[in-house]
């Protein structure tokens, strides 16, 4: 029987316009995603790397980018938060301990904070026990050692628990240690169809 829930947050509960950032930098002069910037992106994503270290590697590959260019593109993907997700979680918690797990960035993070207000934040972050951020704990998904992690810091039993993911390689990792999952499908599927997954 489920009695927690571990759920990503990007394209789960805030919307990603992932094109966006991607456009955003292209105008800037990047010509493709390329394996410095994914190496970049990967290492502030486990808090590896400071903002100042990582808008800096960009600038040495988009010269003439201001730092503000940069931050405007990398912002970019964060869309909107519909409230329906927010009210459908406060539900959720009276009823199951809930978890936030969520490979992100503090760049990203502070901007989703800076733009939702504080009452709504709040209101979000009080839904779950506990919210991991990668850059906060120094692993990201799907490494099994975060899902591991999580169990064991808050004595969960996998087969007893739900991940709630959009990719598929964080769900079949999840998986694997015996959590049940919910690969969600975006754009098909929305967070608030989960009583109807039979799942729980």
């Amino acid at each position: 029987m489920i009695n927690a829930i571990i759920f990503d947050f990007g394209d789960i509960f805030i919307n990603l316009d992932k094109p966006a950032t991607i456009s955003g930098l292209q105008k800037l002069g990047m010509t493709e995603w390329n394996n410095d910037f994914d190496q970049l992106n990967l290492s502030f994503e486990v808090g590896a790397i400071s903002p100042e270290d990582f808008i800096g590697g960009f600038q040495k590959q988009l010269p003439n980018a201001s730092k503000e260019d940069i931050l405007k593109a990398w912002n970019a993907v964060l869309a909107d938060f519909p409230f329906y997700r927010l009210e459908f979680l406060q539900e959720l918690s009276k009823k199951y301990r809930l978890f936030l797990l969520s490979n992100t960035d503090s760049i990203h993070i502070n901007t989703f904070e800076e733009k939702s207000g504080i009452s709504f934040y709040k209101d979000f972050y009080a839904c779950f026990e506990k919210v991991y951020f990668s850059f906060d704990i120094g692993m990201r998904k799907p490494d099994p050692k975060i899902y591991q992690f999580v169990l064991n810091e808050n004595n969960l039993v996998g087969e007893n628990t739900l991940f709630v993911d959009d990719k598929t390689e964080n769900t079949d990792s999840a998986a694997a240690l015996g959590i049940k999952v919910w690969n969600l499908q975006v754009g098909k599927e929305d967070v608030v169809d989960l009583y109807k997954k039979n799942i729980l």
